[in-house]
């Protein structure tokens, strides 16, 4: 695996994001595509950050912070984003706002990224030293395709069936 490069196990079919997509439509468009993250293009598909659910929770969190401190009951984890028949106003206000904040609000703008001729263990080990699980692949600032933990999970057992 250590003359791996990324081009071998990155995906080319890569899921996207808009700067000015709002967070609703970035969660829905994540969770069909079943993935935990996602890059945010331009229109050029220039890299321009990238969206990850823990850049979501963390917002999520930052409400819920700020309700504590109000010595307020209400639990965002107890509320559906989406439930128009909320009776607590107070969440259906934040659950307005955290939706409709745009993903430039609330994406990592420095990101890690890798070019398709970075070999797999420069890449590992630089996914475990950050704390990363994917790291968009570049060229000339164009996205090309990620590569995720789970690609290098997948490839040391494809191989051995």
């Amino acid at each position: 695996m250590s003359k791996l490069k990324v081009r071998d196990l990155m995906t080319t079919q890569v899921v996207t994001l808009k700067p000015d997509d709002n967070l609703k439509k970035a969660v829905i468009k994540l969770a069909l595509d079943n993935v935990s993250g996602a890059p945010v293009v331009d229109n050029r598909n220039h890299l321009l950050g990238i969206l990850s659910e823990n850049d979501i929770l963390d917002l999520i969190l930052h409400y819920q912070l700020a309700l504590d401190r109000e010595q307020s009951d209400s639990v965002m984890l107890n509320y559906s984003m989406d439930s128009a028949s909320e009776p607590d106003e107070r969440l259906k206000k934040i659950s307005e706002e955290i939706s409709n904040k745009l993903v430039s609000d609330v994406m990592t703008r420095t990101v890690l990224t890798a070019t398709p001729d970075t070999t797999i263990m420069e890449v590992l080990k630089s996914m475990i030293e950050l704390k990363v699980n994917r790291l968009p692949v570049v060229e000339k600032g164009v996205v090309v395709g990620i590569i995720s933990r789970g690609d290098i999970i997948f490839a040391l057992y494809k191989k051995k069936v």
